[in-house]
Order: C-alpha cells, then structure tokens, then sequence
C-alpha cells in the first residue's frame, strides 16, 4: 500500500499554512501544521516526518535557529526553508546549517512539490 511523504508546514501566518497545507493534501501529503518553533519540535517528537517546510521568520525561535535544532535531533528529515521576508544571505545560511532547499514566497506549487521530493531524496540518502 502506498504511504504518502509526511510533511510539517511550520509557518506563523495562519492563512498561508492552512492554505498551503490544504493544496498539499490535495496532491497527496500527509500534512500536519505548526505556528512556531516550540510547536513544530513537539510535533516531530510526537510524530517524526519524511520532510519540514520551515518558514524564516516565526514567533517563539528564529527559524535558523529551529532549523538548527531540527537538524541535530533529526538529521535525516529533509527541511525546506521559506519566507517572504528574507534576503538570499538567509537562504544560504539555511542551506549552510542543513536545509536541502530555499523558497521565496509566494511559492508555486509545483516548484514547491517538485523541492519536497528532492529534499525526500536527499536526506534518505544521507539515512
């Protein structure tokens, strides 16, 4: 039976995560959601995910910071960063402490699918 790739959105903008987990669901994800930092570290304790979607600018950490985090307590688990705030030094510093991918937002939604399974590829090969 198939299993679809586990996704964690983790954005502080309500209607943009909603919206994004929505049409990812409707391209086949398994997709859960988290407003900051504290909240996406207890959903991967609870549930870990094949890849995270992880927006720059959160509420509670700095979303390096949480990528950082993410990282150490789960290296295999691929993370794409995202905002529509932050210049490309942030995409490269994200890249720099792990994470497979960068995005500016608004996003299109098939670079973005298309990001989820080259960062799914990425960490099963590093596992």
């Amino acid at each position: 039976m198939f299993e679809p790739l586990q996704l964690l959105i983790v954005d502080d903008e309500p209607d943009f995560r909603e919206a994004l987990a929505q049409r990812l669901r409707f391209r086949g994800f398994g997709v859960r959601t988290a407003a900051g930092c504290h909240q996406a570290l207890a959903a991967l304790a609870e549930q870990p995910v094949e890849v995270v979607i992880l927006d720059v600018m959160l509420p509670d950490v700095d979303g390096l910071d949480c990528l950082v985090r993410i990282k150490k307590r789960w290296p295999n688990t691929g993370v794409i960063m995202l905002s529509g705030h932050a210049s490309i030094s942030a995409g490269m510093q994200g890249i720099a402490a792990g994470a497979s991918e960068y995005c500016l937002k608004p996003v299109e939604l098939g670079e973005l699918v298309e990001k989820i399974h080259i960062a799914h590829a990425e960490a099963r090969a590093r596992g």
